[in-house]
């Protein structure tokens, strides 16, 4: 039987890391089966449809490399992928259920159901709508909720994730399965999607555990097969007592694609956020998460998120594909992170520059801050000579005499590249009888102004000889 995965967002707003975890999942087992997995767009909630959102979710798939074989853009046998296309499909099988004498047409006013709801509080008993249910109802028509009948009975089934489940009739309700403006609810409408598209695993959050009786009771009274139930655990707050959300720091995906988190990286990242192989390998590409994936390493227990470990991750993919593809491949994944100095630069030049910071970078994003004095000359800050805890020993002659010797040996050198200017280097240390924290401090501050650079014969070569003389000499002036 062919394996067949579905992902079926809802076009509400942005895209969290808790979707997009529910669409690396599907699209690892389609893969690792020569499945196929399908994407279905939930548009049935009119009043918190997102203008946009429907691209945004496509786009960020894109974005991950988790190509889907059916749906949107793409078509396919099943069309349409979107639910607001589907109504009269779900009509369809709505009256199905009405002529078994499983559905029913409910005209109670909201108000009603309220005071039904108040009833129970008071007397301290779960609300079952069934209890109250209508006893004359007219005939089902749009503009009308259509209720399923629930025959409350034990239900067994078995979660891939979860293990054996077993619930008793108290969680049966008639719940609603067309709503007054003629759309399904979500507990209607993907229970006939994924039957119409032939869906052989559904996996979902484990919040709908609880609904799962109710969905079992639909496959039963619409004679369909259950499809594989794969219940996701939470991804929980860093503190982990809860599930994570937008206030415990999680931004969206389309965030952390602006601030330079690599695509790699997130797909790596979520993946393993609730899944492992057993052994103690943290970096995975996209071809060995689907040859190492299976259901029964998906932990049953809510996974911690830690933002930590992400940018670790991504300096990891960083330095794997500037190693593994090269500085150009690295360069181009860059575009648009450069501080704006740097436009009027050659590309060959920024290569360079990245090839000797790559190994500090977090993010791509960390490119602005930590490049910005290869391409403008930094503002001189005394201050950060005087305060520094190697130079601090120095008086202000002694500072000035070391940066003029240091300018001396460095105008007069025939080559300038790397290894000519670390032999300088090192020839200075001698001659000055210092410490390489002490010169070398001293010349790096006096380039960049900066926290961080890298390797100093590395920053001297990039910058050139004119530029690096010019500055040195600038702040023994200052000095």
């Amino acid at each position: 039987m062919e394996v067949v995965t579905r992902f079926a967002p809802s076009p509400t707003g942005y895209i969290h890391i808790g979707n997009v975890r529910s669409a690396i999942y599907p699209y690892l087992l389609a893969r690792q089966t020569n499945g196929k997995m399908i994407l279905r767009i939930e548009d049935t909630d009119r009043e918190r449809f997102v203008e946009g959102a429907t691209e945004l979710i496509e786009d960020t798939l894109n974005w991950l490399g988790l190509e889907w074989d059916e749906g949107p853009i793409i078509g396919g046998p099943h069309a349409p992928y979107f639910q607001s296309e589907r109504k009269e499909i779900y009509h369809a099988w709505a009256r199905k259920l009405i002529a078994a004498g499983r559905a029913y047409a409910d005209p109670t006013p909201p108000e009603v159901i309220d005071s039904y709801r108040r009833e129970c509080n008071s007397k301290k008993v779960p609300f079952l709508y069934r209890n109250f249910r209508p006893e004359n109802t007219p005939e089902w028509e749009p503009g009308l909720p259509l209720r399923f009948k629930a025959e409350p009975k034990n239900y067994d089934w078995v979660d891939e994730v979860m293990g054996k489940m077993h619930t008793g009739p108290e969680v049966l309700d008639d719940i609603i399965l067309i709503k007054k403006d003629g759309y399904p609810t979500y507990n209607f409408a993907h229970i006939v999607d994924d039957a119409e598209m032939g869906v052989t695993h559904v996996m979902r959050g484990v919040e709908y555990l609880s609904s799962t009786p109710n969905y079992l009771a639909l496959y039963e009274a619409l004679g369909l097969k259950r499809p594989k139930l794969v219940s996701l655990p939470h991804i929980l707050a860093p503190q982990g007592n809860k599930k994570l959300g937008k206030r415990d720091g999680a931004k969206s995906v389309t965030e952390y694609r602006a601030d330079g988190i690599l695509p790699e990286t997130m797909l790596n990242y979520l993946a393993c956020l609730g899944w492992n192989d057993g052994t103690e390998q943290e970096i995975y590409t996209k071809q060995e998460l689907i040859e190492k994936f299976s259901l029964q390493r998906i932990q049953n227990s809510g996974a911690r998120y830690d933002e930590t470990k992400l940018l670790w991750l991504n300096g990891q993919w960083i330095r794997k594909i500037f190693v593994e593809q090269g500085a150009k491949a690295l360069y181009d994944r860059t575009i648009g992170f450069w501080p704006e100095a740097a436009n009027s630069y050659p590309e060959d030049y920024k290569v360079a520059v990245l090839s000797i910071i790559y190994d500090r970078l977090k993010t791509l994003s960390d490119l602005h801050t930590m490049t910005s004095y290869f391409f403008e000359d930094p503002r001189i800050d005394l201050n950060m000579l005087v305060d520094n805890k190697f130079l601090k020993k120095f008086s202000e002659s002694e500072l000035e005499n070391l940066l003029k010797l240091s300018i001396s040996k460095l105008t007069n050198l025939e080559a300038w590249d790397k290894e000519t200017l670390q032999d300088c280097l090192n020839g200075l240390l001698v001659e000055t009888n210092t410490k390489p924290a002490e010169l070398f401090s001293l010349i790096r501050i006096a380039l960049s102004f900066a926290p961080f650079s890298p390797a100093l014969n590395l920053t001297l070569d990039v910058l050139g000889k004119e530029t690096s003389l010019a500055r040195l000499n600038a702040v023994a002036r200052a000095i």
